[in-house]
């Protein structure tokens, strides 16, 4: 009995150590969105209106000055970050004609969590797009246990979205 707990003591250690971990590059996600070849990256600066709305929406100021995002046509792309529990998640967002196309985890530095990762929950965020009030249109299902993560990636998730609506590749050209 001792000895299959103590297995099962190991096992559980070494999963919640190998949830940690770089699951995909921001320059491997960038190339596979744009498909090998992704634009220039531009800049949206967080003052005035744009800083107050990323803070409503994260509950606190974006930890910088300005976020880095790439475009073209109607779709942009944008490697963000939020706090989990303790540590960042760094989340890689596509937002294409105003509504999320794709979400993925790049990198999990929490022990617990790290589930937000899989598709089966960040495929609920596809075609996802953003209310008048700021929230996303749709319920998100949690996952017990990894709640804080659950909540980090629904904040990026409608950052993204608002940030998007910021920028020439929301509205249709001229």
């Amino acid at each position: 009995m001792r000895n299959l707990l103590t297995l099962l003591l190991l096992v559980s250690l070494g999963t919640s150590v190998q949830a940690r971990g770089v699951y995909q590059t921001p320059d491997d996600f960038l190339a596979e969105v744009f498909e090998g070849s992704p634009p220039k990256a531009a800049v949206i600066w967080l003052r005035g209106k744009v800083k107050t709305a990323a803070a409503d929406i994260l509950g606190h100021n974006y930890p910088a000055l300005r976020i880095r995002y790439w475009g073209e046509a109607k779709r942009t792309a944008w490697i963000l970050e939020e706090i989990g529990k303790e540590k960042p998640i760094t989340v890689g967002l596509v937002v294409e004609d105003n509504a999320l196309k794709n979400i993925r985890v790049l990198e999990f530095r929490e022990s617990r969590g790290w589930e937000v990762r899989h598709g089966f929950f960040t495929d609920q965020f596809n075609g996802a797009r953003l209310t008048e009030e700021q929230k996303l249109d749709r319920s998100i299902d949690g996952i017990s246990g990894a709640t804080l993560s659950v909540w980090a990636l629904k904040k990026l998730a409608r950052l993204a979205l608002y940030l998007h609506s910021q920028t020439p590749y929301a509205h249709d050209p001229p």
